[in-house]
């Protein structure tokens, strides 16, 4: 597993730095560019009204690019970390193999599973950007009833191709995990997980081999570990409206939704004290504290899903047919867009909808 990580880490230093050298090369440009206008700008007798007008549109483009150098240099930045920590790692593993030989390796391959999970997130960071397109959905199976969710985990090495089944949208307590997708699709080799406690809504989402929902008749976000198959933690979310008080516009105490992007686990919401408008929230995985809060200034009984992709919070319409992601709330600048971006809605009725970081790909239940 390190030598994968040393791989990935090879091929996403040639990237970066590919990247990094081209954008350098536009700052080199841009800065030719910024001091033959100011000249012209002092005496114009060097060009005519033409040529300075089109350094001025050639300008004009090349400014956006000033925030892209910003962002490299910080990625960069971000992998000499990463680089340093696999080295630890692979020190670490020889010492262990020396003092230990073939004995308990558990919270080595724990620590080498994050590691892998936070370089594929930087890989996924590096070309982040905003959401233009989606195009006509897949259709994987016909299941279960109207309303349920499915999903794969969002931060896992990519070998690890698990399917999670939950059926219905409140009261339910029974997940079926699949071992692959094939056998999701004909319904073969799975193992059942009976939680302890019983959901409400369908915005679960399976992270890092958890799965985080809403505890049925509460605000109360649970933790519930595949592998131990137990409950790590469970938090209140404070002043959060649950059991239909503030769901999305197809109802189905669909109140709490649980998302993960390429930053990390996210909780969307709304209170009382935000008078229905969707609010989001970053949180912690291990706690399940909320680390921070942003209101959105939509009411959350307008949309009919949401989704969140590289740090904003993507609205579909509605749940029927005929519906258009419309509406963009960046966490990033705090500030809102609307956009026209087609939606396939090929069943007439989404009771979920999810984004995949790790495939890049949304995951939906619509009409079974």
């Amino acid at each position: 597993q390190v030598q994968n990580i040393s791989q990935s880490m090879e091929v996403l230093d040639l990237r970066t730095y590919r990247d990094l050298q081209y954008v350098r090369n536009t700052e080199s440009l841009m800065k030719g560019l910024d001091s033959r206008l100011k000249v012209a700008a002092e005496s114009q007798k060097s060009l005519n009204t033409k040529s300075f007008q089109a350094l001025k549109d050639k300008m004009t483009e090349l400014l956006p690019l000033m925030p892209v150098l910003d962002q490299y240099k910080s990625d960069t930045r971000l992998i000499v970390h990463l680089k340093e920590e696999v080295r630890n790692l692979s020190g670490n593993l020889l010492a262990i193999q020396e003092e230990m030989g073939a004995y308990d390796y558990e919270e080595l391959q724990q620590r080498v599973l994050m590691l892998e999970a936070r370089l594929h997130a930087c890989m996924q960071k590096l070309g982040c950007g905003k959401l233009t397109g989606v195009s006509n959905p897949i259709t994987i199976r016909a299941s279960g009833s109207r309303f349920g969710s499915w999903m794969t985990d969002t931060m896992t090495p990519s070998a690890d191709s698990r399917v999670w089944y939950m059926d219905g949208y409140y009261k339910g307590r029974r997940v079926l995990e699949f071992r692959t997708l094939n056998d999701f699709v004909t319904g073969q080799n799975f193992v059942q997980h009976l939680l302890p406690h019983p959901w409400a809504g369908t915005g679960h989402v399976v992270f890092n081999g958890s799965l985080y929902y809403n505890k049925y008749q509460s605000n109360i976000a649970v933790k519930y570990h595949f592998r131990s198959r137990s409950v790590l933690v469970q938090r209140s979310l404070a002043g959060a409206g649950y059991n239909n008080t503030f769901p999305y516009s197809w109802g189905g105490f669909s109140d709490i939704d649980f998302m993960v992007d390429e930053s990390g686990l996210w909780a969307v919401y709304t209170t009382n004290q935000n008078a229905g408008n969707i609010v989001v929230s970053r949180v912690d995985p291990q706690t399940l504290e909320v680390l921070r809060s942003w209101d959105t200034g939509y009411p959350k009984r307008s949309a009919g899903e949401s989704f969140m992709i590289c740090g904003t919070l993507y609205f579909s319409m509605s749940p029927l047919a005929g519906s258009k992601i419309y509406f963009a709330y960046s966490k990033n600048t705090s500030s809102y867009e609307y956009t026209d971006i087609p939606f396939h809605n090929q069943y007439s009725h989404i009771s979920m909808l999810d984004y995949n970081p790790r495939e890049r790909v949304l995951y939906t239940w619509n009409n079974g």
